[in-house]
């Protein structure tokens, strides 16, 4: 579906928000600091990204490699996760967002797993952002999983091994339902995707900042967002016009 609003943007915008905890260190405030900080960045960002019409937005809330973090910090981010979607989902409700979250819940509290069931029925019918939330999530689980439901369809003799191709393996993905990215944002100054959305990366443009998560803004996201209009798209292709035979 094109972007109604602007041609221009992109469809779907992924995040990694990076830099909460240091973000907290340079101003001598606990780590749980920076993270609440970062939701108020969140709020800004969902509401940005709705006005401006686009259509997807996933961001990377909590990663399968973060339950290895301190005890205490985890639960404080469950905590804050927690109290954040009971403070929201009505009013992202109200505002016509479709909520969708995507990872391994089984590691989740049950309290966590019935409000995020809850949000995605509530909001189920939605026509506006439909903001996906990676929670637990790791871009090889969600591999793994694909590959297995494709197993299992496989020796149930539903599905033709030689039929398997990209469209069939990309379908069994926790975002095969919806456009691969356009645009994925790194914030913090950290120059790598970190097990996110591995497949689903593929031919996205890849925009990293230095500003740390708390301190992105609605202009530093029109600064990500115009960086991506001055991009040229090839999708490992060449344009007639650019194409130079040298023979």
């Amino acid at each position: 579906m094109k972007n109604e609003l602007d041609p221009g943007l992109p469809r779907h915008v992924a995040v990694v928000m990076d830099g909460n905890g240091r973000w907290a260190e340079r101003r001598g405030l606990p780590r749980l600091a920076g993270h609440q900080a970062g939701y108020r960045a969140v709020k800004t960002l969902v509401r940005e990204a709705g006005r401006r019409g686009i259509r997807h937005l996933t961001l990377f809330a909590f990663s399968s490699e973060n339950w290895g973090r301190p005890a205490d910090e985890v639960a404080a981010l469950m905590a804050l996760f927690l109290k954040a979607l009971r403070r929201e989902v009505a009013d992202l409700h109200r505002h016509g967002i479709r909520l969708d979250f995507i990872g391994d819940r089984d590691k989740l509290s049950l309290p966590l797993r019935r409000i995020m069931e809850d949000a995605q029925r509530l909001t189920a019918a939605n026509e506006g952002l439909m903001l996906h939330v990676a929670v637990s999530y790791g871009g090889r689980w969600d591999m793994v999983n694909a590959a297995k439901r494709l197993a299992v369809a496989t020796a149930r003799g539903d599905l033709d091994p030689r039929s398997i191709d990209e469209r069939t393996l990309a379908a069994q993905f926790t975002l095969g339902a919806v456009p691969d990215p356009d645009l994925f944002i790194r914030t913090g100054g950290e120059y790598r995707i970190s097990n996110f959305l591995l497949w689903n990366l593929a031919y996205t443009e890849l925009y990293f900042t230095e500003t740390l998560w708390p301190d992105f803004d609605k202009r530093a996201f029109s600064a990500a967002l115009s960086d991506f209009a001055g991009r040229q798209r090839q999708f490992g292709q060449v344009s007639a016009a650019r194409f130079v035979d040298y023979a």
